[in-house]
């Protein structure tokens, strides 16, 4: 991809592209049936993001992952989030 691309990226959401790119690294092998490695993804998003999630915001997305991880997308992960 371009440079370019990844520095307009960055200037938008302010979220260093080396740091995505190492989360989507970590996340290839994970075992997003693991509680702990869970709670970990959301919290490395959360602070990529600059967004602070609540307990109560990660227990949900936790117990969604972990019981709808195989049908879980994105778009419905965004919207557990941006529901206030």
């Amino acid at each position: 991809m371009d440079n370019g691309f990844f520095k307009n990226i960055e200037k938008k959401t302010g979220v260093n592209m080396q740091d995505i790119f190492e989360l989507a690294n970590s996340l290839q092998n994970a075992n997003f049936n693991d509680e702990k490695t869970v709670r970990g993804v959301i919290r490395k998003v959360s602070q990529l993001a600059q967004k602070p999630v609540s307990k109560e915001l990660e227990d949900q997305i936790v117990r969604t992952i972990i019981k709808d991880g195989k049908n879980l997308d994105f778009t419905t992960i965004s919207n557990m989030i941006n529901k206030k």
